[in-house]
């Protein structure tokens, strides 16, 4: 069972910012930039390309509203997407606000309260459509 796993089924806790019955959206807690966030499907599958075709657009569908919403609650000139892998093995989709290139290298960190974690999945969720 994957970290991911874990926390959807709510073993682990997480600043969620979106959730339907396929997928959910919480904040990256090692973030590259305030507003990092994971878009996850709940069925654990190791690799995004052994999703089936239907899954694979319904995630980047629920990814795409995530991002609209991350736009309007950071303030950002762009919300980048990388789906790596390796460190979890369980697909996920990072969403990442972004100023500068240096945003989408996961060698950078910001360190974050848990009130400001908090305040960021709660303005994030509120934008959510």
């Amino acid at each position: 069972m994957s970290i991911f796993t874990k926390i959807i089924t709510g073993e682990i806790p997480s600043y969620k910012v979106a959730e339907n019955d396929h997928f959910i959206a919480f904040l990256d807690i090692n973030p590259n930039a305030e507003g990092h966030t994971l878009v996850v499907p709940k069925k654990e599958e190791n690799k995004i390309f052994d999703l089936s075709k239907e899954e694979y657009q319904r995630l980047m569908d629920f990814s795409y509203r995530v991002a609209k919403a991350i736009e309007k609650a950071v303030p950002c000139k762009r919300v980048g997407m990388s789906v790596i892998g390796l460190e979890v093995p369980h697909v996920h989709v990072h969403l990442i606000p972004m100023n500068a290139m240096a945003d989408m290298q996961f060698m950078q960190k910001v360190a974050l309260t848990n009130e400001t974690f908090v305040e960021l999945a709660k303005s994030i969720s509120a934008k959510f459509e």
